[in-house]
């Protein structure tokens, strides 16, 4: 996918989001503003991946602003409301299925995309989403190749429930590698996160994905661990959008199972479902 002027714009106005909820002043936010337009416009036209040139914005945006994790009350409240909402229907998971589609209905915790809102009524949207269910729906041919798994997470709130999604697959005999964030980046989950929510306690390896604040995936600065794990596996879940851009350009991977909510145009036209849709996608 081509780095367009409609990517541009989106990442433009997570960075103008991201001065906000610092609290930084105009004159800040107007300096953090050019120094990422400016940083964009001279990565138009180069090889990188557009998680990479995202993660490059972020990181300037943050440096800028003085603060390197300027989402963090944000990942806080998305967990506490994805923990209040688990609670409530864990109990009405049951099928490889149900866990699926709830972590997918976590995916929609993404702050500051371009068009795409966060419900401040979480528990109501939950139950709505369960009901309507998945646009498009692999999850059996997923849980054939469920024998050993590289999980990579998204987004805090959705975290909640990959916890509980890769607790149902170790439990039929999966052997679950989990990555998180290497440093805070967006909203995204990192290994404090995942302590705290004790994923510890349920994967066969918790790693990161390596390079610092980075989302996505880039393969060059991924750990020993997970490197390993990705050539011995049967199977890499792949969660958000940042994901799928990263692993969608690469060759040589194994079967890989997408799981997320197409939020934005680019994404809907790439992968053919239409923004909105909860999507459980196997590419092998």
């Amino acid at each position: 996918m081509n780095l367009t002027d409609t990517c541009i714009d989106c990442l433009l106005s997570r960075v103008v989001f991201e001065c906000q909820i610092a609290s930084a002043d105009k004159e800040c936010s107007d300096r953090t503003l050019d120094a990422c337009r400016e940083l964009l416009e001279s990565m138009k036209g180069s090889t990188l991946l557009h998680p990479q040139i995202a993660s490059a914005v972020h990181r300037e945006a943050c440096r800028q602003i003085g603060n390197a994790d300027p989402f963090l009350d944000l990942k806080t409240e998305g967990n506490e409301q994805a923990l209040a909402v688990c609670r409530q229907v864990r109990g009405e998971l049951n099928s490889f299925h149900d866990f699926v589609l709830a972590s997918i209905i976590g995916n929609t915790f993404d702050y500051a995309v371009k068009d795409h809102d966060v419900t401040a009524d979480f528990s109501s949207f939950f139950r709505a989403e369960f009901t309507k269910g998945l646009d498009h729906d692999d999850t059996a041919g997923i849980l054939d190749l469920a024998g050993r798994i590289v999980y990579l997470t998204d987004n805090c709130g959705e975290i909640v429930f990959d916890r509980l999604l890769v607790g149902f697959l170790k439990a039929r005999g999966s052997h679950v590698t989990v990555a998180v964030r290497d440093a805070p980046i967006l909203n995204d989950a990192t290994m404090e996160d995942a302590l705290s929510l004790k994923f510890d306690r349920v994967a066969d390896c918790l790693t990161t994905t390596g390079g610092g604040a980075e989302i996505g995936l880039d393969l060059a600065k991924i750990p020993p661990d997970l490197a390993a794990a990705i050539d011995t596996c049967t199977l890499i879940i792949s969660k958000g959008m940042a994901n799928y851009e990263s692993l969608s350009c690469y060759d040589n991977l194994p079967p890989v199972a997408y799981l997320m909510c197409v939020k934005c145009d680019m994404i809907a036209g790439d992968t053919g479902f239409p923004r909105g849709s909860k999507i459980a996608l196997m590419r092998r």
